[in-house]
């Protein structure tokens, strides 16, 4: 026992923070004064901590079985000198894969996705408000400058995404997954479009239906509350975004889902998908147990697939893939500024979450979230994860159609337009804040 606390000890040494452990028996390992304090309440959390499973001492500390003292930044830097493989990296083999795609085809039907969605999204809005910027965007942003704030560059990446779908007044624009709206409704105060979004989470429609009323927008932009194998528009649109979907969608139904986006979209539209992907090809789910913990408790039903198999079922879809950019290390940052703005309200989320779900279940919610957030940080940085924008056509099929001879597309088959900035086409000069 004594050699293997020596060992212990000379493991946290080599630690790029201060982490102490508190064993079951009440001893003692590392600095005296720590950066970060573990406290095991038993032994199994801590031989996995020694095997690097990771999501297992992560699942410990949410059910109150380890005790975190300390930030949580300094646990994650601490965290990677445990791991016995790389996270990205999981087996892949064939027999694996086969049991992955049974799992995406028994979660992901239109029932259970909604409740996988609502699970998350619907957990609460006033804890969601306390992180997220002012127009509660939720996903990568786009440092486009590096002194950017959190909230510039969120709207940063919308201006991005609308200058990439070249988006013009009087378009029609659909947003499947539109979340709090905040493309939605910055496409339609800037670029002019008719905007159309839908979602299966009931307090993200709600929202958006109240600031389409707020905004005086109700003529121009409209929020669904279904699946989107179940959204049965007029007639197609222009211009199609998907950000932050595609990560629900499932590896078993990605291929019906690319089907979908090509018949939404008239020809000669343009699609753009953002979403986070795995980093090895094939993988299955990330490994040391994170892909668990992130199934247990923050997304149900998730799947990441590499972004060559994204753009694969792309192409078997009939969408030519015009233009792929990787934001990984955009995700980094904004994923560390919503875990710093968390971590300065810990009391207020506690209370807010409180009132919400009770007490129990809010100590359990919170100490998810805070890993979660802090992790999927660590793990964009070190390259386990990443986020595409992929950018694709749906050819017209007319070789006259479009800027150049061939492009069959709107799409101009130059970068000009995203590097040389504008001022976008607004339609509102003054568009109304967000509410704080």
């Amino acid at each position: 026992m004594n050699h293997w606390l020596s060992t212990l000890d000379a493991r946290l040494a080599q630690l790029p923070v201060a982490l102490a452990l508190e064993l079951p028996g009440g001893s003692r390992v590392g600095p005296e004064r720590p950066d970060v304090a573990l406290r095991f309440r038993g032994p199994t959390a801590l031989a996995a901590l020694a095997a690097g499973r990771l999501g297992h001492v992560g699942r410990a500390i949410v059910e109150g079985d380890v005790a975190l003292e300390g930030s949580v930044r300094a646990l994650m830097l601490a965290a990677t000198g445990f791991l016995a493989t790389d996270p990205a990296q999981e087996e892949t083999g064939g027999w694996r894969r086969l049991l992955a795609w049974a799992r995406s085809l028994r979660l992901h039907s239109p029932e259970r996705d909604a409740r996988q969605v609502q699970f998350h999204y619907d957990l609460s809005d006033d804890f969601y408000t306390l992180w997220l910027d002012p127009r509660r965007v939720y996903s990568c942003a786009y440092f486009r400058d590096n002194g950017m704030d959190l909230a510039a560059a969120q709207e940063a990446k919308l201006d991005h995404v609308c200058r990439k779908l070249r988006l013009a007044p009087g378009e029609r624009f659909l947003d499947i997954g539109a979340g709090w709206g905040g493309l939605l409704l910055w496409a339609a105060q800037h670029y002019g479009v008719q905007a159309t979004g839908i979602t299966l989470s009931r307090h993200q429609h709600a929202y958006v239906g109240q600031r389409i009323a707020e905004l005086g927008l109700a003529g121009r932009v409209q929020i669904e509350l279904c699946d989107y194998r179940q959204f049965v528009p007029a007639q197609p649109f222009d211009k199609l975004a998907s950000v932050g979907m595609l990560e629900h969608v499932g590896r078993a139904q990605m291929r019906h889902y690319f089907d979908i986006v090509h018949a939404l979209v008239k020809p000669g539209g343009l699609v753009l998908n953002h979403g986070i992907t795995a980093a090895a090809v094939g993988s299955a789910q990330l490994g040391a147990g994170l892909g668990d913990f992130i199934e247990r408790y923050i997304f149900p039903g998730g799947e990441l697939l590499h972004v060559s198999q994204l753009l694969q079922d792309t192409a078997a879809a009939g969408l030519e893939m015009v233009d792929t950019e990787n934001l990984r290390p955009h995700y980094a940052r904004t994923l560390w500024a919503w875990s710093d703005a968390l971590e300065r309200q810990l009391p207020e989320a506690r209370a807010v979450l409180t009132a919400q779900i009770g007490a129990e279940s809010a100590e359990r919610a919170l100490r998810a979230y805070r890993l979660y957030l802090a992790g999927s940080a660590l793990g964009f940085e070190q390259g386990w994860m990443a986020l595409y924008q992929m950018l694709s056509i749906c050819p017209s099929g007319d070789p006259s159609y479009g800027p150049m001879r061939g492009a069959q597309s709107d799409y101009p088959f130059v970068r000009d337009a995203l590097y040389v900035r504008s001022a976008p086409c607004s339609t509102n000069s003054n568009p109304a804040p967000p509410p704080t």
